[in-house]
């Protein structure tokens, strides 16, 4: 019984992430910020879609902090400065079939407290 319902939630979010990501796409100027959330971590990338690239990236792993909404809103503090250097300040963000609310949401906060315009 509960694989079925792991399966059934893993098919919906790749149902709704592939409806989003018919939507957007990122270029070299305007990147797509996605962000992956696993139960003890968050990771995102700045994605450049026409060539291919990554052209950033962070790992909450790494810098120490944990899954959750202040840990998200650090790493987009971090992320935004990251993007800065790079002259990155404006961005697609890409949930990644994730609902917007929680994680997601406090990592998108901290991009815009940051200066990056979503």
């Amino acid at each position: 019984m509960r694989q079925n319902i792991l399966k059934r939630k893993l098919n919906l979010r790749a149902k709704r992430k592939r409806r989003v990501r018919a939507k957007i796409s990122g270029t070299s100027d305007l990147v797509r910020v996605s962000i992956f959330k696993s139960n003890r971590s968050v990771y995102a990338q700045a994605i450049d879609d026409v060539n291919g690239v990554t052209l950033a990236s962070v790992d909450g792993n790494k810098l120490g902090l944990k899954a959750n909404k202040t840990g998200a809103s650090e790493l987009g503090k971090v992320f935004a400065q990251t993007l800065k250097s790079k002259d990155l300040n404006k961005v697609v963000f890409d949930r990644n079939g994730y609902l917007y609310h929680g994680v997601v949401a406090a990592f998108a906060q901290g991009l815009r407290d940051n200066g990056i315009t979503l």
